[in-house]
C-alpha cells in the first residue's frame, strides 16, 4: 500500500536566519501532513526584510540540472508552488518546470514575490516585473499581496481602491490565465481592518476574509499564509475555508509574537503555533462579495 502523503515542489529562496520562505514553508506544510520538496532559487545569510549587508547567492545555474534529476526519477507533485525568484532568468526556468510537471489534477501556485508596502524588495530588480507578468499565465492560483497586484497590473499601489474596484483587479489578473486569484493585505475603508479577497473563475464567486489590522510587520507572513492555504486545499477544503484558515493562523502568529520583546525582523514565532495546524479551524468570517 502506497502512503497517502501529498507532495509539493516548493521553488523559493533559503535564508540562514529569519523566518521567511523555505524556513517557514517547510515546517508549515509538514505540520499539515504534506511533504515539501524544496528547489532553492537563492541562498541568503538572512532574508532581506530589515537586514543589511546580507550575502546573496543566485542558484540559477544549478536549477536546470537539479530539475533534470527530478524528471529522471519520474517525480510527481500534487502542487508546484513558486515564490521568490533570484533572477529574471529564473522566471523562464520556472515556466518550463511548471509545464514539465503539470498534470490534469495538480495545482500550480504562484506567489509573485516582488515587493510590499508600495515598493520593490531590495533584492528584486525592476526587470523582474515584466518577467513575472508573463510567468503568471502558468498559474492555477495566483497569490500576490496588494503591492504585487498593483505591479502586475501597472497600477498605483498608493491609491485606495474601493471593494468593487478591487474585484475588477481580481478579474483582470484572472484574465491573464489563473483560474483563482487572491490579493492579500488589500486596503479597507475601515482602517482598523484588512482584507484578503479572492476570485474563483469556475464558480464566478468572489470571497472576502477580513481581520483586525494589527500594527506590526513581520517578514514571511505571506509565505506562511500561502502555505496554509495550499495545505488546506490539498486536504480537501474549499477555497474560502482555505483562505480563512490562513488568515486565522497568521493573525494568531502575529498576536503571539507581539507579546514578546524581540526584533520583528526575525519573523513570527512560528514554532509556538504550528500545533494549531494539526487541529480543526472554527470558520466564522468569510463572506461572498
Amino acid at each position: 500500500m502506497l502512503p497517502n502523503v501529498k507532495k509539493v515542489a516548493a521553488i523559493h529562496d533559503l535564508s540562514g536566519y529569519g523566518r521567511a520562505s523555505l524556513t517557514c514553508i517547510i515546517p508549515t506544510l509538514s505540520a499539515m501532513g504534506v511533504q515539501v520538496c524544496p528547489l532553492p532559487t537563492a541562498i541568503l545569510s538572512t532574508h532581506s526584510g530589515g537586514f543589511k549587508d546580507f550575502t546573496f547567492h543566485d542558484l540559477t545555474d544549478i536549477m536546470v540540472d537539479y530539475v533534470a534529476h527530478w524528471k529522471k526519477l519520474g517525480l510527481k507533485f500534487d502542487c508546484v508552488y513558486s515564490g521568490f525568484l533570484g533572477s529574471p532568468r529564473q522566471c523562464e526556468i520556472v515556466s518550463d518546470i511548471m509545464k514539465d510537471f503539470r498534470t490534469k489534477s495538480n495545482l500550480i501556485v504562484i506567489d509573485p514575490v516582488m515587493g510590499d508596502n508600495g515598493k520593490l524588495y531590495q533584492s528584486i530588480s525592476a526587470d523582474m516585473v515584466p518577467k513575472m507578468r508573463k510567468l503568471i499565465d502558468q498559474a492555477d492560483i495566483l497569490v500576490p499581496n496588494y503591492t504585487e497586484a498593483a505591479l502586475l497590473l501597472k497600477k498605483d499601489s498608493k491609491q485606495n481602491p474601493s471593494l468593487p474596484e478591487l474585484k475588477d483587479w481580481l478579474k483582470e489578473l484572472s484574465d491573464h490565465g489563473p483560474g483563482t486569484v487572491l490579493i492579500t493585505s488589500a486596503p479597507c475603508a475601515d482602517t482598523n481592518k484588512i482584507h484578503t479577497i479572492a476570485y474563483e473563475r469556475e464558480s464566478n464567486n468572489y470571497w472576502k476574509v477580513s481581520t483586525r489590522r494589527i500594527n506590526s510587520y513581520y517578514p514571511g507572513t505571506g509565505d506562511i499564509f500561502a502555505s496554509v492555504m495550499i495545505g488546506s486545499l490539498l486536504q480537501g477544503d474549499s477555497l474560502p475555508i482555505a483562505i480563512e484558515r490562513g488568515v486565522q493562523f497568521i493573525s494568531q502568529c502575529i498576536l503571539t509574537s507581539r507579546s514578546y520583546d524581540y526584533p520583528s525582523r526575525s519573523g513570527v514565532l512560528l514554532e509556538k503555533e504550528l500545533h494549531l495546524l494539526r487541529g480543526s479551524c472554527i470558520i466564522r468570517s468569510y463572506e461572498e462579495i
